[in-house]
């Protein structure tokens, strides 16, 4: 299979498999989640946000972060770096819409709709212009917010993200995530896993007892029913490349942290983002596509200094 026949059939199968990845009805892989969140310093509660049921994870206090998931997660992703979040601020992680404990809406989801859905949340949750932290998914939707609304942030921080080129993962993650697409099974995800990790045994073993639930919790959705529109918001918002004159339009500081050894979202797209529109690059050595998930204190350190860094011109 040529590379570019391998882009074509990913992207098909990105927005084929979101839809089978993320049913986004409660309850969602109930018991899993509740084991995963077991002992965090958050609270759950439900909101309307645009007319979308959406779960909300909340903790600390201090000045808001929210920090918005990648495709087929919901906001429990971030629970290896909470502990150490909310010492410092108040942390809101939702799930999106159609993803974990969220609904999805009766309707369409658009970008404007998910636009909508993003300014809703922040005004109930966030008591001041909030950092917006993005992954993957998250950082496009993040990204189009600062284009479009983003006099109500702080700055924004892109993890990893879809949006700022075209979506050209190495073929071993493609082959990798198009047969756990197909065909979810521990032995598919495994695989999958250990393309998207820097160190697969290391990640198992950092996660300790919250292992199996995480697995259990991603195979759930995995087998789930179709959704309409996660698969609407990735051909919508997540793959399609940004305009530069956009990017260079935002007006609220943009941040770039990046695993070095990303396989989806390759190193070089963050460093040609940065150098072009003058964004902080941090670098996360040892890590693939989810520092927050394989590398939580390294996250943490470069996600601070993010926040600590001063605005500079908008």
């Amino acid at each position: 299979m040529s590379q570019n026949e391998s882009n074509s059939e990913v992207e098909g199968m990105v927005e084929m498999g979101t839809s089978t990845t993320t049913v986004g009805r409660a309850p969602f892989a109930a018991n899993a989640r509740r084991r995963l969140l077991a002992g965090l310093p958050v609270a759950e509660r439900r909101i309307e946000a645009a007319g979308i049921g959406t779960a909300v994870l909340e903790g600390g206090q201090g000045p808001p972060v929210l920090l918005l998931h990648g495709p087929g997660e919901s906001g429990v992703k971030w629970l290896r770096i909470v502990p150490g979040l909310v010492r410092s601020h108040r942390v809101i992680a939702p799930d999106l819409p159609a993803h974990g404990s969220s609904l999805q809406p009766d309707d369409e989801l658009d970008s404007d709709r998910l636009l909508d859905w993003l300014e809703c949340v922040i005004e109930q949750t966030c008591p001041a212009p909030p950092v917006l932290v993005g992954h993957v998914l998250g950082g496009a939707i993040a990204a189009r917010y600062a284009i479009h609304r983003g006099d109500d942030l702080d700055r924004i921080v892109l993890v990893d993200t879809l949006g700022l080129a075209r979506f050209r993962p190495s073929p071993r993650f493609a082959l990798a995530m198009m047969r756990f697409l197909r065909r979810p099974s521990e032995r598919s995800f495994d695989r999958f896993m250990q393309q998207c990790s820097y160190d697969f045994d290391g990640l198992r073993e950092g996660m300790g007892q919250r292992w199996d639930p995480f697995v259990a919790y991603n195979l759930e959705g995995a087998r789930g029913s179709g959704s309409r529109a996660v698969t609407t918001m990735m051909r919508e918002v997540g793959l399609p490349r940004i305009q530069p004159r956009n990017l260079a339009g935002i007006r609220v500081p943009v941040h770039l942290i990046w695993g070095r050894q990303d396989r989806a979202n390759r190193l070089r797209i963050a460093e040609a983002a940065s150098a072009r529109y003058g964004w902080p690059l941090q670098v996360i050595e040892e890590c693939a596509d989810d520092p927050a998930r394989d590398r939580p204190g390294a996250f943490l350190d470069a996600l601070r200094l993010a926040l600590d860094r001063p605005e500079g011109p908008r």
